[in-house]
């Protein structure tokens, strides 16, 4: 199984889903540092009648960085803000408490991540960044 991980793992970052800005009028950004590596985040979304029509990010970042933010991506398109952030709150509360088991209405590839971090939880700041710029892009919708 760990074999499968590592190969999502790689397709993220080799492929990774909505790694572009979104210029479209109204686009809300956030923004996100990691002071300890120095990995830095653009997270761009796009809401229109509380639904998030597009994601996308930017980065500097190492592999775990990108294909965590490459999953939230493709997690939240879609939806509402409010799922949105549910979605976040979902991802953070498992990677925090290590957990590996499949979270509703999650792309598959998400449980490939939490794999990842429940073997190096030192990690858990990587993944968590774009998620960080996420929150912040949507609270600017004011």
């Amino acid at each position: 199984m760990s074999k499968l991980y590592d190969e999502v793992i790689l397709d993220h970052i080799r492929n990774a889903r909505n790694y572009r800005v979104i210029d479209a009028p109204g686009t809300l950004g956030g923004e996100a540092v990691n002071p300890l590596c120095g990995d830095t985040f653009q997270v761009y979304v796009h809401v229109e009648q509380g639904t998030v029509r597009d994601a996308a990010f930017q980065c500097e970042c190492c592999g775990i960085s990108m294909a965590s933010a490459s999953v939230m991506t493709e997690w939240v398109k879609g939806r509402s803000v409010a799922e949105a952030l549910q979605a976040r709150q979902a991802f953070m509360a498992a990677v925090t408490s290590r957990s590996v088991a499949p979270l509703p209405g999650a792309p598959e590839d998400h449980a490939a991540v939490l794999q990842l971090l429940a073997n190096t939880p030192s990690r858990e700041g990587c993944a968590l960044l774009a998620w960080t710029a996420l929150e912040q892009a949507l609270a600017a919708r004011g």
